[in-house]
């Protein structure tokens, strides 16, 4: 039988907000599966968050950047192995001059093959892993395009936002931002409801519909209420339709349109160390 380490438990609990002897049992039954952990915990009734892709990184720094024109952008995570080397001014310097370099490139292949301070990226993060004596590493490379974007980064370098907007319009750039900043602090999980994945929708009926019957719903009125549960589940957890952090009396749409009434929020990408 599976037996899951105090470490495993305490990053389920941190991820759901379970108690810690539920959590033990979810992995238990899930062998170790965290999503399926997660997914027996909600089926059971408790309050977990909803479950979403952030990307497991160590330490480490993760930077947004902007190319010159705010059409083009990219956030890394350059990682390393404790919180004392992530918070030192030359190595967020470094992720900072890495994070410039990046913006060039479309993919990591080439953003690691490109020159860098007199040699390649991915040489100088060797270089870098003697010097510091930690081994350094790019974690994320996320690359995002459109007529418009605003970046955003939390305090600490610990999550990093980019927002695509429809048009580069009289207030975008403070849109573009504080849209970027709801992205980092509400980890939508997609733009809206058309961009949410079959197989969360399906996950999530399942859910609903199974808590349903164990409370007694009758089956005839089960249908109706799981869509009023699924508007629900749209509006917590995707970009528009979520109440905006800066005034919860409208959502980000409505926030974005108040700025100009055809502007639009196109993407977004986003990356967290976990």
């Amino acid at each position: 039988m599976y037996t899951p380490v105090a470490a495993d438990v305490a990053k389920l609990r941190n991820i759901t907000g379970a108690g810690m002897m539920d959590c033990k049992k979810a992995l238990v039954e899930a062998e170790g599966d965290f999503d399926k952990a997660i997914e027996n915990l909600r089926k059971k009734g408790q309050k977990v968050a909803a479950n979403r892709a952030d990307r497991d990184s160590s330490e480490g720094a993760v930077i947004a950047k902007l190319n010159g024109d705010n059409t083009a952008g990219v956030i890394i995570a350059v990682n390393c192995e404790t919180d004392f080397v992530a918070k030192n001014d030359s190595y967020v310097q470094m992720a900072h001059e890495l994070a410039e370099q990046a913006v060039n490139y479309a993919t990591k292949e080439e953003f690691f093959a490109s020159e860098f301070q007199g040699t390649t990226v991915a040489e100088k993060l060797i270089e870098q892993t003697g010097v510091i004596g930690e081994k350094i590493e790019i974690g994320s490379f996320e690359r995002i395009e459109g007529p418009f974007l605003g970046a955003y980064i939390h305090a600490g370098n610990k999550i990093a936002a980019i927002t695509s907007l429809s048009a580069d319009v009289a207030g975008a750039a403070e849109a573009a931002k504080s849209v970027a900043m709801q992205v980092a602090a509400m980890n939508p999980i997609a733009l809206d409801e058309t961009k949410v994945s079959q197989e969360t929708i399906d996950k999530e009926l399942e859910i609903e519909r199974e808590l349903l019957v164990k409370e007694g719903k009758p089956a005839n009125i089960i249908d109706n209420i799981l869509k009023g549960k699924m508007q629900k589940f749209y509006k917590d957890n995707t970009l528009v339709h979520q109440s905006f952090i800066k005034d919860s009396a409208v959502s980000v749409n409505d926030y974005v349109k108040s700025v100009n009434a055809d502007l639009k929020v196109l993407g977004f990408v986003r990356v967290s160390l976990t």
